[in-house]
């Protein structure tokens, strides 16, 4: 295929991201809210809340799995990963606004409810999430490219989280008639609406003109191909551990606005939009200093910043210290994603390291055991958050213990900053830059 065949048009690039906007509905509500939701609105014990995240996480890990062989088995006239983002996209909307609704239940009832709409959205989310990572390998090959549009995806993702922030705890405020739980159902419907959308817009404004020929493997033979493919070994690696880092963080950081900060509705969502607005400007800052600067050395060298400013930000914000609490926040914010269109790149191009160095390809296994790792890390964070609340005897809707307060400030910090501050040292193993990927592309190309 020709060079200019590979180029990607704005509007393309702006679909492309859409795609990304309408997983955040799930993604930022499910590390910015979901947990204040389950204590505070719903009324969950803590212990049960880490039961119920790590058990619904196995559950999406498998379906990953599973979603990642059915991509790489049929290929239809629309391609081998959009389909999914056409059929499941009204699905994925309805088990959107059923995790948010609350019946008014006995509290086992409401268990096994939380447990049925959780789970329905995560099958949901792999049907649709699986398929849209792997996406970027079907619309070009050319890595600058892939970067480009990467970075237009986590852009418009970030502006989809910084929705989430700003509307959710706003609305569920105002629309609820002093009803928590009615205002957070309005809010996550209106959410959820705009995913559909988003999906729909991406379906048709994206082409998939790379199709990969993939050799039918049983699975344990992709498995075994897959463990001979160090770099990818990597990122897994690292997916696990910056997504450990991610979902406590962000997690905590609704308790951090509100009771360590003893904010309002209205700081809570200004604190929560400071990080958003930040990993946004996060995108634009990535795209521009790659284009002089190793993307491997951005990556390594930024997590490793993220540790320090996390022990920064537990030793220097006092309780209801919110000046410098916002302006260590966004700092930390800022820096914690610069790494991400580096992050998403590079995974199509282990696989295509991978085809070099063991002479079989595996695509949709590949992006899905990303995902999987993904779910592994949120699940090893919502029981890690659920028990640590546990621990530090949090209360919902009462003024906090000081060892409540001191957990939820290490929890914000100290406690994700330690996994970043992994992920940073793990890249120092990825060794795929640009040059080394052209050699790769080289020798596919001739082989």
């Amino acid at each position: 295929m020709k060079t200019q065949d590979q180029k990607l048009s704005t509007l393309e690039k702006v679909g492309f991201g859409a795609g990304d906007m309408a997983l955040n509905v799930v993604i930022s509500s499910m590390m910015l809210i979901i947990t204040f939701f389950y204590t505070d609105v719903y009324g969950l014990r803590t212990r049960d809340l880490a039961l119920l995240f790590v058990a619904v996480k196995v559950i999406g890990a498998v379906s990953d799995l599973v979603v990642g062989q059915m991509t790489d088995t049929f290929l239809t006239r629309w391609g081998r990963y959009r389909p999914y983002l056409l059929l499941l996209a009204v699905p994925y909307g309805l088990s959107v606004f059923m995790v948010f609704s609350t019946p008014d239940w006995g509290y086992d009832a409401k268990l096994v409810w939380a447990y049925s709409t959780y789970i329905l959205m995560t099958l949901m989310t792999s049907g649709v999430g699986v398929p849209y990572i792997s996406l970027i390998s079907g619309l070009t090959s050319d890595p600058q490219e892939r970067l480009s549009a990467n970075g237009y995806r986590l852009f418009l993702a970030k502006v989809g989280a910084f929705m989430v922030t700003i509307v959710v705890p706003v609305m569920a405020s105002r629309w609820g008639n002093g009803s928590p739980a009615a205002g957070y159902q309005l809010a996550m419907a209106v959410m959820a609406l705009l995913g559909v959308a988003l999906f729909l817009f991406c379906f048709f404004t994206t082409t998939e003109r790379v199709v990969h020929k993939v050799e039918r493997q049983p699975l344990l033979e992709q498995v075994r191909v897959l463990l001979k493919n160090d770099q990818w070994l990597i990122l897994c690696a690292v997916c696990l551990t910056g997504t450990v880092g991610y979902v406590i963080r962000g997690s905590v950081a609704i308790y951090y606005a509100k009771y360590y900060l003893h904010g309002d509705t209205a700081t809570v969502s200004a604190f929560l939009s400071t990080g958003v607005a930040a990993a946004i400007l996060a995108m634009v800052v990535s795209t521009w200093v790659t284009k002089f600067y190793c993307k491997v050395k951005l990556f390594r060298y930024t997590q490793l910043m993220v540790a320090v400013l996390s022990v920064m930000i537990y030793f220097m914000v006092a309780p209801g210290d919110k000046a410098t609490a916002f302006v260590l926040y966004f700092a930390l914010s800022l820096v914690v994603d610069l790494h991400a269109p580096v992050f998403w790149s590079a995974i199509a191009e282990t696989i295509d390291y991978g085809q070099v160095k063991t002479g079989k390809r595996v695509s949709g296994f590949a992006f899905g055991g990303i995902s999987v790792c993904q779910k592994a890390g949120m699940a090893i964070a919502g029981g890690m958050v659920g028990l640590l609340l546990d621990y530090f005897h949090y209360q919902p809707n009462q003024e906090q213990s000081q060892l409540a307060l001191q957990g939820i400030a290490l929890m914000l910090s100290v406690i994700p900053g330690f996994f970043h501050f992994l992920m940073g040292a793990l890249m120092f193993k990825y060794r795929i830059s640009d040059a080394y990927y052209g050699t790769v592309k080289e020798e596919l190309r001739t082989a």
